[in-house]
């Protein structure tokens, strides 16, 4: 039997979920202050109600555990929500009072047991790769074969923003996130892409294949469009600040996909620069980045361009110029010692990955090199948009001549430039 308290209301009804607790109120006064107990009828109505109610929230992924990342002392739980469960807005930093879990929409929660499970309880032989912020390892979970992501507390900033970017934007050229784990560490699950990265595929193990020209301008399309859609269809826009051939991925087929978004920032679409703490990789940084912390889309550009000389050299962002190592350039320069020449087709052809031997045509090379060059522009208002480089690399790549797609970007020079008028 129900019992009512001394105000004559029914106590709250406790039900037990996994990973907390759901408390679901429900308050009911009887009429004329009576004592009488509650009819079998309502009794069942009432747990028809609470179990409809738990389904619900269970639906929504509700993650109890992100309280953990707060006891760790992290800032972040309440700078972010996934999903849009409350009012707040990700970008003002509010949050609602109390609010100290994570939702997410759109990803699958797994638990430890699940990951462990996996990845052999996360053995060597299952670990894939290791970056500044986790160890990747390899596991087949519910039928799906995938990369784990082990992330300390500490990474907790990381975390959210890589789970906030993957759950809301889906593209072909990004890495698909399929879902997450906050328990003793913080997981993200991520689809497997079996064919390593573009810095192993151009400078790995003796024993691969070189990358065919055709091949090498296609990953630049695939990687230029999934920087695209981030920069220029996502409301607010996304700012990777970390793009390096590390981290562009090849499938099987030797298609790019773009990953690795724990550094992602936010912007306001139309803003311009801001401000912000100095992050990714050095090499890849443009001057107005790592002099002043200035970040825009533009950062981006810098880098896909140090990216663009990656494929045609095969050279790392940043290399040693005498046999004792001790001494350096950036790409970006080495390739302007080049590219200022009168006649750069020597001085290209000496630049160019000798694993390739003659078999790539001198003329789009030279088109890459200038687009390159193009996106490494010291001042960054002269950088063509993402927008611009995917169109001038369906053009280059095209075997079409008389179409001029053109016509709809703000940067006609470089089109022009790039198919041959």
């Amino acid at each position: 039997m129900v019992m009512l308290d001394q105000n004559g209301t029914f106590p709250p009804l406790k039900i037990s979920t996994r990973g907390g607790h759901l408390y679901l109120f429900i308050w009911m006064r009887l009429s004329g202050g009576s004592t009488a107990g509650v009819s079998l009828g309502a009794v069942f109505g009432v747990l028809f109600f609470a179990i409809c109610i738990y389904f619900v929230v269970y639906q929504r992924k509700r993650v109890a555990e992100g309280s953990l990342l707060l006891e760790n002392g992290s800032k972040h739980v309440h700078d972010v929500n996934i999903g849009g469960t409350t009012n707040s807005d990700p970008l003002s930093g509010g949050a609602p009072p109390g609010a100290t879990g994570i939702t997410v929409d759109k990803s699958a929660e797994f638990t430890y047991e699940e990951l462990a499970t996996a990845t052999n309880d996360f053995s060597l032989a299952n670990k894939i790769g290791q970056g500044g912020f986790g160890v990747v390892y390899y596991g087949e979970l519910r039928g799906e074969k995938t990369a784990i992501k082990k992330m300390d507390m500490q990474a907790s900033k990381e975390f959210l923003a890589e789970l906030k970017v993957l759950t809301h934007v889906h593209h072909l050229n990004l890495v698909r996130l399929i879902g997450y784990c906050v328990e003793d560490s913080l997981f993200l699950v991520y689809e497997f892409i079996g064919n390593g990265n573009l810095s192993q595929h151009l400078r790995g193990s003796s024993g691969r294949e070189p990358i065919p020209w055709a091949t090498r301008v296609q990953i630049a399309l695939d990687s230029a469009r999934g920087l695209e859609y981030i920069h220029e269809h996502t409301v607010p826009v996304y700012i990777h600040r970390d793009i390096k051939s590390p981290n562009i991925l090849i499938d099987e087929s030797f298609r790019a996909k773009v990953a690795d978004f724990g550094l992602t920032k936010l912007i306001e679409v139309g803003s311009g620069s801001l401000q912000t703490r100095l992050v990714g990789t050095f090499g890849y940084m443009p001057p107005e980045y790592a002099q002043y912390g200035e970040v825009s889309p533009k950062i981006d550009v810098y880098a896909f361009g140090v990216v663009l000389f990656e494929l045609i050299s095969a050279k790392e962002a940043i290399v040693k110029t005498n046999e004792f190592g001790n001494e350096s350039k950036g790409l970006v320069g080495l390739f302007e010692e080049v590219l200022i020449l009168s006649d750069p087709s020597e001085g290209l052809r000496k630049l160019v990955d000798p694993r390739l031997g003659v078999d790539y045509p001198p003329d789009s090379v030279h088109k890459v090199s200038l687009l390159a060059r193009a996106c490494t522009h010291e001042n960054p208002q002269l950088r063509p948009s993402m927008r611009s480089i995917v169109v001038a690399l369906m053009t280059l790549s095209s075997s079409t001549e008389d179409w001029d797609v053109g016509s709809f970007y703000e940067n006609q020079d470089l089109v022009q430039l790039m198919s041959g008028r």
